[in-house]
């Protein structure tokens, strides 16, 4: 692969040749519009070529890559771990369709934009890593900024990697994606090799950066001991190294500007656009709106999720990324406040109004529920932040294909915008409320699993009662106009842990409340070898609603489901030397 990425070769010789005649230098003219190596060996160019290689992180760019790539993962973590399904109607984006129901093919266009996403940022990495070597040599850096440059793209490298390796990796052999460095010859890669370690050799350089790098934006010591650890459990199976790594995050942890990390205390406070970058916020990917980009810098990922309803409502487009009943019913909590770990659940059904008109009436769901359920799922007859309740069916583009729910923890607050949202364009949808890439809980809850996993402390049930003890806060429960609680929430802490087995289910079970419709559970299931076992229950659950048959057909799962298929097109376009992993 080339060390610089080329952006554009406009070259005008004509001129040139005419005033300069045939000197030797006339073969080293760098063509305009590209990247030169030397011209950019410079502090502000290698900071430039970093910065670009971060504007990746969202998975976003002007080169076709948006909504069907973004690390948010809606699609590719939520809707295949059946948190929600596409929603909208059958006919808009319909390539989600078969990643919906187990059945796409290799040449599936969603999964060859975000095979280009990732190894795009790889390939600004190695740009980076080059173009900073060159710099140091010329003397226009010193060791410590080449350092520090370096460091933070190969943790981002290792970040595009690992997204990689979770879409594309053959659990058996663990090969099927292929690992790119500054010195990588295209016409000689593969993807037969095991790139674990590589991964993790490039995560691990972010360890030996310092935890305050000035900037939200940037990678820092926590984060990347975060993805290292994250990366440890997911590829290897190694919790006792993760384990170490994550008491540190816990105790020590901070976000990218040094600020101590910690829960919030309200936790529908964790998604307010407002508090983006507030202490829970280990890592927020960053958006921007009304900064002349066009809306480019504003949630574009996630520009398709929000409810369609006419008239006066956040986003006003498009109806996308609807909670599934199952992901609902989840919430329903027993007389002791807590989950129903034996998946009994689904005995009862959260009520919907399914086929209900809005001007008919509704009678809400009595029984007792976990508080997070408004603050990640809209419904009817409840308040959609400051928007009003929910009235049902209106605020659905096509409830007999996607059912009644509205997605809800990337919207925002009807008071934000023209603030914290793009205007002028299409939709309000672009908005300033950046993906929380990591957060404390997460950590919380991956160290709980390592110490369910290994026996060890109190096998996590510290770490999950802490984060069900600020659920159960009061005060940051969905309130009505008069100040009531909005539903019969009930939420209690757990008084022990009678075995690993219950431990593991409590903690398996807390990921999906605290962590839902965030673009984790897919690869959740995947980390617990659960894909074949959760996601065929869910999915002859889902198939008994009323829009079961239209949004699940005759889906099923099997074993070559629990990866993606690699793109044909980078098969094709490789000459073969990439092999299909299943």
């Amino acid at each position: 692969m080339k060390k610089i990425k080329y952006l554009s070769v406009i070259v005008f010789i004509t001129a040139f040749v005419l005033s300069n005649g045939c000197k030797e230098s006339f073969l080293e003219i760098t063509p305009n519009g590209s990247l030169d190596g030397a011209v950019l060996a410079t502090y502000d160019g290698v900071d430039g070529l970093l910065i670009g290689a971060y504007s990746m992180v969202d998975g976003v760019s002007s080169q076709g890559f948006g909504w069907n790539t973004t690390s948010s993962g809606w699609v590719f973590g939520s809707i295949r771990g059946m948190e929600a399904n596409k929603g909208t109607d059958a006919g808009d984006q319909p390539d989600i369709n078969p990643l919906q129901t187990f059945s796409e093919a290799a040449t599936n266009p969603y999964l060859n934009a975000k095979w280009r996403a990732v190894y795009e940022g790889i390939s600004r990495c190695n740009s980076v890593i080059s173009v900073a070597a060159t710099a140091l040599e010329a003397g226009n850096i010193t060791d410590t900024q080449a350092d520090s440059f370096i460091r933070q793209a190969k943790t981002l490298r290792g970040f595009y990697h690992f997204e990689a390796w979770r879409m594309w990796a053959d659990m058996g052999s663990n090969t099927g994606v292929p690992y790119v460095d500054e010195n990588t010859v295209q016409d000689e890669l593969t993807n037969t090799e095991d790139i674990r370690n590589r991964i993790i050799d490039d995560l691990d350089q972010g360890r030996l950066l310092p935890n305050d790098m000035g900037q939200v934006g940037r990678f820092n010591k926590t984060v990347a001991e975060v993805l290292w650890a994250k990366a440890q459990m997911q590829m290897f199976k190694d919790y006792g190294v993760a384990l170490e790594v994550l008491k540190g995050v816990e105790a020590n942890g901070t976000n990218p500007v040094g600020q101590k990390a910690g829960l919030m205390d309200k936790f529908g406070d964790v998604f307010d656009t407002e508090y983006r970058n507030d202490i829970e916020s280990i890592y927020t990917v960053q958006y921007s709106v009304n900064d002349g980009s066009g809306g480019w810098n504003g949630g574009r990922g996630e520009v398709l999720n929000f409810p369609y309803k006419s008239g006066e409502s956040p986003g006003g487009c498009c109806g996308f990324y609807q909670p599934t009943q199952d992901f609902v019913n989840s919430f329903r909590t027993n007389a002791d406040g807590l989950p129903y770990l034996d998946n009994s659940y689904n005995d009862e059904k959260v009520l919907n109004d399914q086929g209900i008109a809005p001007d008919e009436p509704f009678a809400e769901y009595p029984g007792q529920l976990d508080p997070r359920l408004d603050w990640s799922v809209g419904r009817r007859g409840i308040p959609y932040l400051d928007w009003g309740d929910h009235t049902g069916q209106d605020w659905i583009r096509d409830q007999s294909y996607a059912g009644p729910y509205s997605p809800m923890k990337q919207v925002y607050k009807k008071s934000q915008e023209g603030i914290y949202t793009e205007v002028g364009n299409w939709t309000s949808g672009y908005t300033a409320n950046g993906y929380r890439l990591i957060r404390y809980a997460d950590v919380l809850l991956l160290k709980a699993e390592c110490e369910a996993m290994l026996s060890q402390d109190d096998m996590g049930l510290g770490e999950v009662n802490a984060i069900r003890a600020r659920a159960a806060n009061a005060d940051g429960f969905v309130k009505n106009d008069d100040g009531t609680d909005a539903a019969n929430y009930v939420i209690g802490l757990y008084p022990s842990f009678a075995s690993q087995d219950e431990a593991l289910k409590a903690i398996k079970f807390e990921r999906k409340l605290e962590l839902g419709m965030e673009g984790h559970r897919y690869y959740d299931l995947q980390r617990w070898g659960d894909v074949q076992s959760e996601i065929p229950r869910i999915l002859a659950y889902e198939k008994t609603m009323e829009w079961g048959s239209a949004a699940y057909g005759s889906a099923s799962i099997g074993a070559e489901d629990v990866n993606y298929p690699i793109p044909q097109r980078q098969i094709d376009l490789s000459n073969g030397n990439l092999s299909q992993n299943r």
